[in-house]
């Protein structure tokens, strides 16, 4: 009783992580706007999101070939100063605008001081907390740009061939369970770290990858700071042999960008005065912890899965009935209104 009160404990803290991102990225998509934090100039061409998944490619392969060669320190340097850029993005945008010049280049302290203690944190004590809290900082950030740089559609192509492929990687080539294996022993945040008991640690661990299989890599220009993690046998501990589990960042951020670009581009009225949760996002909300869940039982039971298959479509299908109950039609609530 008492493990299943200690595994239910760290089912309910995923949720909680999950939702911070969520919540996070819609809290963060006005302010990214108004800073001009964009990606794309056309957030409605769906191109953007086989150009993401391209870079997905990309980003892999060379992630491979890293540790292939033994030069993990490169992806480990790289990680953490995308993470310090993420993160820089979120606090100038929460920090009061406090300028100071030096050497004629003017920043805001109070922005570039705490993500500079995160990168520094990442570098010198990747505690599996530290791991954690970088991971909702960067998941939001993440979250929250490629919310206001997708629209609708592109977004529910983005989060549909990242579905697929996720599973082809994890069942099929299985490139993603090596990959999984190279960057556990980085101590890096492109894994939630779910400890069963408090006096886990995840510096002094080195442990076998296991939980759900995230959908993608850091991308190469810093934006999604998602990552992977996965199984490499399909005979694994169940929750009662465990102190710890993983998910994979990606997990998190993939189906927040939809609820971040449900908050931004769906026409509906917002839920909570001066937030921008409107009741697609919020079904988008519930549809990702209704797969989540589904997931983690999975989990508990020792087999390495694809998240993306439970939590896109989750998102995916809870944004639909959202945007159906809030009197917008299939078509527009698709984003294929400017191509009918």
């Amino acid at each position: 009783m008492h493990q299943r009160t200690r595994v239910g404990a760290a089912g309910a803290a995923t949720v909680v992580v999950f939702l911070l991102v969520q919540l996070g990225a819609v809290a963060l998509a006005g302010p990214f706007e108004s800073a001009g934090y964009r990606a794309v100039e056309n957030p409605s061409n769906p191109a953007n999101s086989i150009a993401y998944v391209g870079a997905i490619l990309v980003a892999t392969a060379g992630m491979l070939a890293v540790i292939k060669f033994g030069v993990e320190w490169l992806l480990r340097g790289f990680v953490i100063l995308s993470s310090g850029l993420i993160s820089l993005y979120v606090f100038s945008v929460l920090a009061p605008p406090v300028l100071i010049t030096v050497g004629g280049v003017a920043f805001n302290p109070l922005a570039v001081g705490p993500a500079a203690l995160l990168a520094l944190a990442l570098l010198v004590y990747p505690e599996w907390y530290v791991i954690d809290a970088a991971g909702v900082v960067m998941g939001a950030g993440a979250a929250g740009i490629f919310g206001i740089s997708f629209g609708l559609l592109p977004a529910i192509v983005l989060l549909a061939v990242l579905a697929i492929y996720d599973a082809i990687s994890v069942y099929g080539t299985e490139h993603m369970l090596t990959l999984a294996d190279g960057v556990m022993d980085l101590k890096l945040p492109v894994v939630l770290v779910i400890p069963l008991t408090l006096s886990y640690s995840f510096l002094d661990d080195t442990p076998a990858t296991e939980g759900s299989e995230a959908d993608e890599p850091v991308e190469a220009d810093g934006g999604s700071g998602a990552g992977d993690n996965g199984e490499t046998s399909t005979d694994r501990p169940d929750a009662a042999e465990r102190d710890v589990f993983f998910v994979g960042l990606g997990d998190a951020v993939m189906p927040a960008v939809l609820v971040a670009s449900a908050a931004v581009f769906a026409p509906a009225d917002s839920l909570v005065q001066g937030f921008a949760l409107s009741l697609p996002a919020l079904t988008a909300m519930i549809g990702t912890v209704c797969g989540l869940v589904v997931l983690l039982w999975l989990v508990m039971k020792g087999r390495a899965h694809a998240g993306l298959p439970l939590l896109n479509g989750g998102a995916i299908g809870g944004y639909l009935l959202g945007a159906l109950a809030s009197g917008i039609s299939l078509v527009n609530a698709l984003g294929l209104g400017p191509y009918l």
